[in-house]
């Protein structure tokens, strides 16, 4: 994690950065932030502090609403993490120093929460690899239970009106109109604009409806990956306490926003398992007609929310990138929901070796959480070397035959096609040296349903001299590659143009830049 700059943060705050301002001295102190709060994580608890902001749709700036907002961020909390929220707890100062839980009239307030494991945490499974239908089953029923047994009344109806949905999405719309040119283009927020009202004025009715037969929930509001725990027990944490017209929705409205999060890590397959199971275990018929529309909503809102966070001053310079990123891939997704629904794309990662196609990749998936499928990988596994065993062969020879290599491309096509018939965008990083190859993926891709427009080509070239360093820092490094600089040369001499158009990277360029290119590029 990277250290924060701590001349913007307030005084307190820098101060609760030592260990000495806890009962314990706990060994290490992280503090991480989002534009409305401050967290700090000792190894045991977390303690969460509001920031006195005040936005158009919370007020954080007095002391006293600090502290109402915390009680009832623990009241609500402990619907879905009654182990988790442990209290409200002051920050006192006395003689020149800031103490956690101290003695003496508090100068702040924070909520006290039980620190989860990180791997039990939804967002850093689907990482991992580690998240199950079975796993998307559970809580599906666990949040269907929920929305069955939590608080509705006519007051909380009144906030289901199409009125009050309208209100929302002019808000959304007013507040980022500064990011029109910047994470949104003028055409994808006018075509999210535009599709949004036309269906507030054609499901008005259903709206309607859905207030009058109790659809209208006291919910979560904010139920996403990061903010869902998985072990013996499912605990799902971090709900809206700031704002009721943010937590009274449509139960749809609620589920819509870990439907949408599992869409934008790349999981359509999971998010399709979320939606079946919850609307059986509601009973809820007319429900999926509202679907697409709240995951705009919401992603909309994500697009938002990280756009403040891009311009908050004391955040981090790499904070301020991920911001940025997170923000222009959420109104992208929001685009898509807004234009026909998401859509798999295949990222064809193409270049002599050394020319970091590998690196640009894996930093695409980092962002963008596209599938990654190697063919230096792929070739070890086919002829069942382990990944970091070297086999430097001839030209042309042993698993590097043209034979050999054309079984690896086609194995290789073949697993991308299952992840882009699954929903799943994906990179195919490989040399690409022949235009058949590039066809061959391209004609796959298309079989599988993805448009034209969806498939992307990134040529990566480097100059030679930073080629010859990455070889030998490779060999030290134990990368799966076999590379070396003859070979090489040959590859080079062998080297096919291709008739697709691609987007040509520079691989001398920072890492960082290039990758803002491609995503500016591909999802904008």
């Amino acid at each position: 994690m990277e250290k924060k700059p701590e001349t913007t943060l307030p005084d307190y705050i820098r101060a609760l950065l030592e260990p000495g301002a806890y009962a314990g001295r706990p060994e290490k102190i992280e503090l991480l932030q989002t534009h409305i709060s401050y967290i700090l994580l000792t190894p045991e608890f977390a303690y969460k502090i509001k920031k006195p902001v005040d936005f158009a749709f919370l007020d954080f700036t007095t002391l006293e609403k600090r502290k109402r907002f915390c009680t009832e961020e623990v009241r609500l909390n402990r619907r879905l993490a009654p182990e988790v929220y442990m209290g409200v707890v002051g920050i006192a100062e006395s003689h020149g120093r800031v103490l956690m839980e101290g003695e003496g009239e508090p100068v702040e307030y924070a909520v006290k929460m039980r620190r989860l494991p990180g791997e039990t945490i939804l967002e850093e499974m689907l990482k991992r690899d580690k998240v199950t239908a079975d796993i998307i089953e559970k809580v599906a029923l666990r949040i269907a239970s929920f929305h069955r047994d939590a608080e509705r009344s006519d007051y909380v109806s009144g906030f289901g009106s199409p009125e009050v949905i309208r209100k929302n999405t002019d808000e959304n719309f007013s507040q980022t109109k500064g990011f029109i040119g910047s994470t949104i283009t003028p055409g994808v927020y006018e075509g999210i604009r535009s599709y949004t009202e036309g269906f507030l004025e054609a499901n008005e009715a259903l709206f309607k409806r859905r207030a009058k037969e109790g659809f209208i929930r006291d919910c979560h509001g904010d139920i996403h990956c990061e903010h869902i725990s998985v072990s013996d027990s499912i605990n799902i944490f971090d709900c809206i306490e700031f704002n009721e017209r943010f937590r009274f929705s449509d139960v749809v409205a609620d589920i819509s926003f870990l439907s949408m999060d599992l869409d934008f890590h790349n999981r359509a397959d999971l998010a399709g398992t979320l939606d079946r199971s919850y609307f059986s275990a509601s009973g809820d018929a007319e429900g999926p007609r509202l679907l697409d529309f709240y995951k705009c909503y919401r992603a909309y809102v994500r697009g938002k929310v990280e756009g403040f966070k891009f311009r908050e001053r004391e955040v981090s310079a790499g904070e301020k990138t991920e911001a940025f990123i997170n923000s222009l891939l959420h109104f992208h997704l929001a685009g898509q929901y807004s234009s026909g629904g998401i859509k798999p794309r295949l990222i064809i990662m193409r270049g002599l070796s050394g020319t970091g196609k590998s690196a640009l990749a894996g930093a695409l998936s980092k962002h963008t959480w596209a599938v990654v499928l190697s063919s230096d990988l792929v070739r070890k596994e086919l002829a069942g070397i382990p990944p970091t065993e070297h086999r430097f062969e001839p030209f042309g020879k042993g698993i590097y035959s043209k034979e050999f290599t054309e079984r690896t491309y086609n194995e290789l096509i073949r697993r991308g096609v299952e992840y882009l018939e699954a929903g799943r965008t994906c990179i195919l990083d490989a040399t690409f040296s022949k235009e058949r190859f590039v066809r061959e993926a391209v004609k796959k891709a298309r079989s599988a349903g993805v448009g034209e427009g969806n498939i992307h080509m990134i040529e990566c070239t480097a100059p030679e001299g930073l080629v010859k360093k990455r070889f030998r820092e490779r060999l030290a490094e134990g990368t799966p590659s076999d590379m070396k600089w003859g070979i090489y040369q040959r590859q080079k001499e062998s080297f096919e143009k291709t008739a697709m158009r691609g987007m040509a990277i520079d691989e001398s360029r920072i890492l960082k830049e290039n990758v803002l290119g491609v995503i500016k590029k591909i999802f904008t």
